[in-house]
């Protein structure tokens, strides 16, 4: 589990090789509020490979700068991680909630460096009030309030609340303390309340770069994609219409049904999230 340092921090990552030498490298990209630990039981279940998945910067066991921890920042300190530990090799990159996003803003912008990507309940543009269930918007509303600052800084609520309640399947007292650990004071936990203000209220610079990386998605009809659905939560971000969004939008898109799970499906379904990326990357000669 090595440490890599960049733009004056480092980044943590986990990597399994195994296989054929030389295999295409496959990211896999947390969102908010987590860390790589989210991919724990989906890499085994992916087979073999070389797998890499980071720590966003700020999070998990990254380091921590004093940054506003907007998208660019996520981005700009990615992109370094990418050249530090990859350089030029294409990758294939996989996404859950802003990890999503970050997978194919990066896509967009260094078309030549990725060759697939799989998203799972990620921001796959902007999110707009009537993309949100009533719930969601309710959330929303809630994080931008002085309320927001309380779940997200105050307390360690909203990282609770993703592994109770944004789970079919509450997480273990073990794998919540896991996901609690790195954010024990209120310093520790600004990164989760700016990715949440973001998806609630994305500034204007953010929408042109999820703009940007929706071009890419409807034109990059070479390169592989595959979504992955759940059904049965009221805390799911790509719901029926989303999905049929993303059919309708997203060039070589295949869709794939899991069944039940909350927005962190990665708990809820990890050997299915696994072996559905595994047979996708077999499918199209991505490993």
């Amino acid at each position: 589990m090595p440490d890599v340092p960049v733009l004056g921090s480092t980044l943590h990552f986990t990597e399994s090789s195994t296989g054929a030498p030389g295999a295409a490298p496959v990211v896999f990209l947390h969102g908010n509020p987590s860390s790589s630990y989210t991919w724990r039981r989906v890499l085994p279940a992916v087979g073999h490979g070389r797998l890499l998945a980071p720590d966003l910067i700020g999070m998990g066991a990254s380091g921590k700068p004093d940054l506003a921890y907007t998208f660019a920042d996520h981005a700009r300190y990615l992109d370094a991680w990418f050249d530090a530990v990859l350089g030029d090799e294409p990758a294939v990159l996989v996404g859950h909630d802003w990890g999503g996003a970050l997978a194919i803003d990066r896509a967009a912008r260094f078309p030549e460096r990725v060759r697939g990507a799989a998203l799972f309940e990620a921001v796959l543009r902007p999110v707009r009030p009537e993309h949100l269930s009533p719930q969601a918007r309710a959330r929303r509303e809630l994080v931008a309030s002085p309320q927001g600052e309380v779940m997200f800084l105050d307390q360690d609520t909203a990282v609770r609340q993703a592994y109770t309640g944004g789970v079919l399947a509450p997480a273990s007292a073990e794998d919540l303390a896991a996901y609690l650990a790195p954010y024990p004071t209120r310093e520790s936990r600004r990164p989760l309340l700016a990715w949440a203000r973001q998806l609630g209220a994305p500034p204007p610079e953010l929408v042109a770069r999820l703009e940007r990386a929706g071009v890419w998605l409807q034109d990059s009809s070479d390169v592989p994609k595959l979504l992955l659905a759940f059904e049965g939560s009221p805390t799911l971000l790509l719901d029926e219409p989303a999905v049929a969004w993303a059919r309708e939008t997203i060039s070589a898109l295949e869709v794939e049904h899991l069944g039940a799970a909350g927005h962190h499906a990665t708990e809820d379904r990890p050997v299915e999230i696994g072996r559905a990326v595994g047979a996708w990357l077999d499918r199209h000669a991505l490993r």
